[in-house]
């Protein structure tokens, strides 16, 4: 086995199933960029390991006997807060715990891997690694910026061009209802609390794209509902979208903004990854930039890699006013970084300022409407 480099980044598996502790090991070791610490049946024997040396990251199962997963979580967070990547099954009992260990500290959620094809084992070994090299990137105790902050994935990285043409920039959009498109990433699911918590019932149309694996969105989008006064739903083909209402893409499907006279609706789709993400927010905001043009506000949120820089420069260039959060409040700042590298942003703010602003650009938009 090569040697890892010294500044790879430590991972503890906590998961009580053989099997799945030996094939997360395997993912782990695949990756130069990561190494395994330790390897755990229990949170008893992970609070042991760690009592003598911490690790970068902790990939944890909710489901363990004993002291369950999220209470091993809490006890992390209060005691020393590390870098935690949840690995969930897919039940419903699972997305929802994984919502809430989310909001009790936890940087990221993916799904478990199960034997399938080559393919579906090839993509599930990126998601994860992708995943942990994420949390060892964040603010919440890992050793910030040790890691490349390009993401890998089977096959070419591919564009929106995959899934839409390039948006004709040359022909005007007529004023509609304004609409704002969101993407995030990596310790997004936070962000987006704080956010869309903050806005009145009157808010504008608001599209999100979180990465999130399939089964966990809808769960995510039944939290932020019983919390916000905008009405949250996970989208559905079809879909429309207006005044106080927020649709959530689907995992693994991408989202496509579509005008109708002066609103807007979606269309739920498969297709290819693009920026090595399905659902993709370079989708969605180049969606945006065709079908809204200046009427919408594009905003990106933390997360690691690229995904959304592009297009959501594609926006700007069709009238769109555009945001990226700032480093500072950025759980890991990769998309708005990138975002801002290759002028795609008007305008960077912290987030405790994103829901403000969102209201600020639609009193304006309808002002115009109205006259």
């Amino acid at each position: 086995m090569a040697l890892k480099p010294n500044d790879a980044a430590k991972v503890l598996i906590v998961d009580d199933s053989a099997s799945a502790r030996a094939m997360l090991r395997a993912i782990v070791e695949s990756d130069p960029g990561l190494s395994v610490m330790a390897v755990c049946i229990d949170a008893f024997e992970a609070a042991k390991v760690m009592r003598d040396s911490l690790p970068d990251v902790i990939l944890l199962d909710l489901e363990l006997p004993g002291m369950d997963g999220m209470t091993f979580l809490k006890k992390i967070m209060a005691q020393k807060p590390l870098p935690v990547v949840i690995c969930s099954g897919l039940t419903a009992r699972g997305s929802e715990q994984s919502i809430a260990a989310l909001e009790a500290g936890a940087v990221e959620v993916i799904l478990k891997p199960s034997a399938g094809d080559d393919r579906a084992r090839a993509e599930a070994q990126v998601r994860i690694c992708d995943a942990l090299r994420a949390a060892a990137q964040s603010r919440k105790g890992g050793r910030a910026g040790i890691l490349p902050g390009a993401l890998r994935a089977p096959g070419a990285k591919l564009t929106a061009d995959e899934i839409l043409p390039p948006p004709n920039l040359t022909r005007p959009v007529p004023l509609t209802e304004p609409i704002v498109c969101i993407g995030a990433s990596t310790g997004g699911t936070e962000a987006l609390r704080q956010v869309l918590v903050a806005l009145p019932p009157d808010a504008p149309a608001i599209c999100i794209v979180q990465h999130m694996p399939a089964g966990f969105t809808a769960a995510f989008a039944r939290r932020l509902d019983g919390l916000c006064k905008v009405k949250v739903t996970e989208a559905v083909d079809g879909a429309t979208v207006g005044q106080g209402e927020v649709l959530i893409a689907p995992g693994d499907q991408h989202m496509i903004l579509r005008r109708l006279t002066s609103g807007y609706r979606v269309s739920v789709v498969q297709g290819p990854y693009v920026s090595r993400h399905r659902p993709s927010v370079d989708v969605l905001f180049r969606s945006a930039a065709g079908s809204a043009g200046a009427n919408a506000l594009g905003i990106i949120l933390t997360g690691m890699g690229d995904d959304g820089a592009r297009c959501l420069g594609e926006m700007k260039a069709a009238g769109a006013a555009t945001i990226a959060q700032d480093e500072a409040s950025s759980v890991v700042y990769g998309m708005p970084r990138e975002a801002v590298r290759m002028g795609s942003v008007g305008q960077t703010l912290p987030l405790d300022k994103m829901a403000t602003t969102i209201m600020a650009f639609a009193r304006r938009h309808r002002t115009g409407v109205q006259a």
